[in-house]
């Protein structure tokens, strides 16, 4: 089950969900918990887990418009559950969709 592909959109959902923390921590003034920033960092490795579990394309604008769907739906969960606070996150998350999606069609041969 813990493919290279798997292993690949986990790593780069963990990193996106870093530069996450730091974008929410830098707009809302350094002022977020721990909690809420574990939060979004969890949602973007779970984005990759998410990605990770589809099954690999060879057309990279399909791959595209799935990573870009699979990133609508879990940030969505995110967003939904601060109360529709973030959109700039909730857009971010589309946006990190699509790279994780990138990243693993770019670099797993299977």
């Amino acid at each position: 089950m813990l493919t290279g592909r798997m292993k690949i959109c986990i790593a780069a959902g963990a990193v996106l969900g870093l530069f996450c923390i730091i974008g929410a921590s830098i707009r809302s003034g350094f002022e977020k918990d721990a909690v809420y920033l574990f939060s979004f960092w969890y949602n973007r490795l779970l984005m990759g887990v998410v990605v990770g579990l589809a099954e690999q394309v060879k057309n990279l604008q399909k791959a595209i418009i799935r990573g870009a769907l699979f990133g609508l739906l879990v940030s969505f969960a995110f967003y939904s559950a601060t109360g529709f606070y973030d959109s700039v996150g909730f857009a971010a998350g589309i946006i990190y969709g699509i790279i994780i999606e990138y990243i693993a069609f770019k670099y797993v041969k299977e």
